[in-house]
């Protein structure tokens, strides 16, 4: 055996000419540690998740509540109460609120308005109600037609919020305003019109009296 092979199988000399120790073996690793930083490792590793599409759930969400809140703001307009010499409302002892729901129909002196849009003209003797041209079966008729046509654009927004707020749509109501001396005739063709468009609650607006 040479003096090379003898110096590989015993190893390095110290500077002093002895073997020199060999190093510590180090503990293994407890099994929890080797756990927490394999999961470390993977965690750092993983890629981030991608988001390849467009979640538009929330987005139809915030729509359908966009949307329902304008249906009903348009639908629950306050009753205004105009004072002119073409309507004098008339008034009553009655301390009831008035009602703040449904569509306005006013029946002036000159005018039908609904929604503050002149409908159909007042005769200067409605004591017969609307001319014949106005109603759909002629002077006799009841059904004034281009009101109904008014009423029914109406009726067809509160019925869609009233199916999306819970309530009953199977009708609707209106706030009648109409001069004090509207003749008879003219206001049951207003009513039976209102009737035929699927409105079944009627409010009629006057002014609160002193009480005698």
């Amino acid at each position: 055996m040479t003096g090379q092979n003898l110096e590989q199988q015993l190893g390095p000399t110290s500077p002093g000419g002895g073997n020199t120790p060999p190093p510590p073996r180090q503990p293994p690793a407890p099994m929890a540690v080797y756990k927490r930083e394999l999961r470390r490792e993977i965690k750092r590793r993983a890629l981030e998740p991608e988001i390849n599409f467009l979640n538009i759930t929330a987005m139809l969400d915030m729509m359908t509540i966009i949307l329902v809140f304008l249906l009903k703001s348009m639908s629950a307009q306050t009753a205004s109460l105009p004072q002119s010499a073409d309507l004098t409302i008339p008034k009553s002892i009655l301390t009831t609120e008035a009602s703040q729901q449904g569509v306005a129909v006013l029946i002036s002196k000159s005018w039908i308005i609904v929604d503050d849009k002149q409908v159909v003209p007042v005769p200067g003797d409605p004591t017969h109600g609307v001319e014949g041209k106005y109603k759909r079966g002629g002077p006799n008729d009841l059904y004034i037609t281009e009101l109904a046509s008014r009423l029914q654009s109406w009726r067809d927004r509160d019925k869609q919020v009233r199916a999306s707020t819970g309530k009953d749509a199977t009708g609707s109501e209106a706030i009648i305003i109409a001069d004090k001396d509207t003749p008879y005739r003219l206001l049951v063709e207003v009513l039976f019109t209102l009737g035929q468009t699927e409105f079944n609650k009627f409010h009629l607006m006057v002014l609160q009296g002193s009480k005698r």
